[in-house]
């Protein structure tokens, strides 16, 4: 008997993500966050779009190794010192360049912005669900009666994905 294989893609708002986790007071660690996304909803492939910095490439392995596939978009750095990234139309670009390759699509994000995408992909049975970063804080659009039953929030999976630092072990010599 063969079980039924779930192939799904993730496709991941990660300043979004970063941002909402953080308003909850923990950080989330990307690579425990990639293991859940396999077992809990059949997550074969998981596209992060993120602002490349220069200077950064030791977070952009790292994401890479924990299994995500980094879209980057060039930021850019205004006079007041902020950086800006917006990965908004790479994000949707990207379902639709993999629509044919996977069963049904996971967004994570609260932005609105991403309505008229997850609306489509509901009217196409193509939706698994939103994976919403912070349920106390998100876009009212993601709220509209037909999209809640696909909302799912991170709010409760702090003991499941929160980054632990790891402590040096103990060093044996003497």
């Amino acid at each position: 008997m063969t079980k039924f294989k779930d192939n799904n893609y993730a496709f991941v708002d990660s300043q979004n993500l970063n941002l909402s986790i953080r308003s909850l007071g923990w950080k989330l660690d990307f690579q425990r966050f990639r293991k859940y996304l396999k077992e809990k909803y059949g997550v074969t492939k998981a596209f992060l779009f993120i602002g490349y910095i220069e200077g950064n490439n030791e977070l952009y392995k790292s994401l890479q190794d924990a299994g995500f596939i980094c879209i980057f978009k060039p930021t850019l750095k205004y006079k007041d010192g902020t950086t800006k990234g917006n990965c908004d139309a790479e994000l949707v670009l990207q379902t639709m360049i993999e629509y044919p390759n996977y069963d049904k699509a996971l967004i994570v994000t609260g932005d609105g912005d991403f309505y008229c995408l997850v609306n489509y992909f509901i009217e196409q049975s193509k939706l698994k669900v939103v994976l919403i970063p912070n349920g106390s804080k998100f876009s009212a659009l993601l709220k509209l009666k037909h999209l809640r039953p696909y909302l799912r929030y991170m709010n409760e999976l702090k003991n499941k994905l929160a980054y632990i630092k790891k402590r040096p072990q103990k060093d044996r010599t003497s």
